[in-house]
């Protein structure tokens, strides 16, 4: 999977141990889907699999990723049962989107809050 190899390339050349321990844990995470999509008897049970594989600490999170993340699991299962180049720019597409929604929805949480000026 292109993708996976793109990330594989950053995380190789990340500085920041940190980002470079969550390339790793994305890159592993990707297999994981190539595996179930392999692996799985249709669509629907790879979705199903897909969703819970440690998204977020426990999948307890997850339901918050659920739109960009079946878009990404779309993708992924389609590029492996087809194998064609553009079903792996869909999954670099899918991926991209997902990852923006996710830090956005995500880390986002992590931010202290801002006072309000008083009025």
């Amino acid at each position: 999977m292109r993708l996976i190899a793109e990330l594989e390339r950053l995380a190789a050349a990340e500085t920041s141990l940190f980002r470079a321990q969550l390339l790793r844990e994305d890159i592993a995470r990707l297999a994981k889907l190539r595996e179930l999509a392999q692996r799985a008897p249709d669509a629907e049970a790879f979705r199903k699999a897909g969703m819970r594989i440690g998204w977020t600490p426990g999948d307890t999170r997850t339901r918050e990723l659920a739109e960009p993340l079946a878009a990404l699991l779309d993708a992924v299962y389609a590029a492996e049962k087809s194998g064609d180049a553009q079903a792996e720019d869909r999954v670099v597409a899918a991926w991209n989107e997902f990852n923006r929604f996710r830090i956005e929805r995500l880390v986002g949480c992590l931010s202290p809050p801002v006072p309000k000026p008083a009025d």
